[in-house]
């Protein structure tokens, strides 16, 4: 699958949310992601989500890749070894980035200020650590929001016309820690031209109750690993930094 298409479909629920990126992007990325057409307009769209752009531009040059690269993309949002060449000095640069984004620079100085030892540039890091809606505005910062926004993986149990009921773990806090507590139903909403041909036994990958991929065993095995990295160093800087619940 195209990067530009991947990014995509994780980026076309906060844009619906209007949380994310131009208002006019909506279009471009469905296209991307059910006809794989029109890539360059859903590029220019993806470039201009607040957040995002800063985090693959970070990834792409520790590489030497372009950002919308496949690998950089697949990094970003399940995990894969492009991500463990990041220390705090990267990361600093890349709050730095933030800023010229909309994150104020008084937050980005207390953040580079209790950065973990190894911050990962993952959007479950991103979500959990810098803090949802920190860089537009648009989102506040709580659990719920923090386990909507991060990219989570789930077992399809039943498939309905245009909806899932999917198993998997949530996000809770226990001690002043975040943790990944025991599996949970729920039931989402889906678009069958996103997902076609979706099956019990699946995995999928969830952003803000939306269901973006199907995981393949080594992408849902990234996902985890890379999620629960990112929840451990988070939880380096968190009791410092604000109070969840």
């Amino acid at each position: 699958m195209d990067g530009v298409a991947l990014c995509a479909r994780f980026s076309i629920a906060t844009n619906r949310l209007q949380y994310c990126g131009p208002r006019d992007a909506e279009p471009a990325l469905y296209r991307a992601i059910t006809e794989g057409t029109g890539l360059p307009q859903a590029r220019q769209a993806l470039e201009r989500f607040e957040a995002l752009t800063p985090y693959l531009e970070a990834i792409a040059s520790r590489h030497s890749l372009d950002p919308f690269d496949r690998r950089v993309v697949e990094a970003y949002w399940l995990g894969n070894d492009l991500l463990d060449a990041f220390g705090p000095s990267e990361f600093r640069a890349l709050l730095d980035a933030l800023v010229r984004r909309g994150l104020p620079r008084s937050t980005a100085r207390r953040l580079s200020d209790h950065l973990p030892d190894r911050p990962i540039p993952h959007h479950a890091f991103h979500v959990s650590f810098v803090g949802v809606g920190e860089v537009t505005g648009h989102v506040e910062t709580t659990l719920a929001n923090i386990e909507a926004c991060r990219p989570a993986w789930a077992r399809v149990v039943a498939v309905e016309a245009t909806s899932l009921r999917v198993r998997g773990p949530v996000l809770g806090v226990a001690q002043g820690r975040l943790t990944l507590e025991e599996d949970r139903e729920r039931t989402l909403t889906y678009d069958p031209r996103i997902l076609p041909g979706i099956s019990v036994g699946e995995k999928v990958a969830l952003h803000w109750n939306h269901a973006a991929l199907s995981l393949t065993s080594a992408e849902a095995r990234s996902l985890e690993t890379y999620t629960r990295r990112s929840i451990e160093s988070a939880n380096e800087a968190l009791p410092k930094l604000r109070a969840l619940g």
